[in-house]
């Protein structure tokens, strides 16, 4: 099926992008967003793809519900990677395009959703817990998963993601500029309790009919931020402000002008 209507979730790390899938997906009509381009190995091995160009074919398959509507996902820390394999495949390879006519090419009637966390050390935290649990979400009715041991704190490794994560956001807003693209912004916190309301918000400026009775399919996802989260934020906070009274500010991106400072973005 060629969609109708085709739209890329815009993130980084840990910012609500699974809610936002299951928030679209429980319409049943704003396609089954998914996150395939990170490990795209995995996802063809099972898909049984016979190269990339099938591969991405399914993908597709996958992903747009029987209206016609297509959504997946996309983060800046492997995009680039993403466009470069697509440039390989026979549809692409004697053609000198931009990664957005590339993208365009690809999505037809494409539009942009951006999702970002308003507060970055929460989100920081919540990879670096997932990057050491390797427990990326949790289900209503899913068993408690079994850690090896319990997640560390670490400030300079919490702070190295809040920094890597705002210089991720800085380029999707410069590749936003770049192609003067308009994107629907999700801000994750107002995003939560405007569940069904932010998704029928989506519809409405993708152009998709729905009934005014929509009855969404139930919702599964979990809040995993628990009190360990609130005391290493609490923790983080106080260490880097005497770090920056010290002027002993870390950052992996010294040269970066966006940079102003992780307190400033809770």
């Amino acid at each position: 099926m060629i969609p109708k209507i085709s739209y890329l979730i815009c993130a980084t790390p840990r910012c609500g992008g699974y809610l936002l899938f299951e928030a679209l997906e429980n319409t049943g009509l704003a396609g089954k967003p998914g996150e395939y381009f990170w490990d795209d190995k995995k996802w063809g091995d099972k898909w049984r793809a016979t190269d990339y160009s099938d591969f991405l074919n399914k993908v597709i398959q996958k992903s747009t519900t029987p209206n016609g509507v297509f959504g997946t996902k996309l983060m800046w820390g492997y995009f680039e990677k993403f466009i470069g394999k697509v440039r390989q495949t026979p549809h692409f390879m004697n053609k000198d395009l931009s990664s957005h006519d590339i993208l365009n090419e690809l999505y037809p009637n494409l539009h942009y959703i951006w999702i970002m966390r308003r507060n970055k050390v929460h989100q920081a935290i919540s990879l670096w817990k997932g990057l050491q649990t390797v427990v990326w979400w949790k289900r209503i009715g899913d068993p408690e998963p079994e850690l090896d041991k319990e997640p560390e704190y670490n400030f300079k490794a919490i702070d190295y993601l809040a920094q890597e994560i705002l210089y991720h956001e800085a380029a999707w807003q410069e590749y936003f500029t770049q192609y003067n693209i308009k994107p629907f912004t999700v801000i994750y916190e107002d995003f939560v309790p405007e569940y069904e309301a932010t998704a029928l918000k989506i519809m409405d400026w993708l152009g998709i009919d729905y009934p005014d009775n929509l009855e969404f399919g139930p919702r599964r996802l979990l809040k995993q931020a628990d009190a360990v989260s609130e005391n290493w934020a609490a923790r983080f906070l106080d260490e880097k402000q005497e770090q920056e009274k010290n002027n002993e500010n870390y950052s992996p991106f010294p040269n970066s002008s966006w940079h102003k400072g992780i307190s400033n973005h809770v």
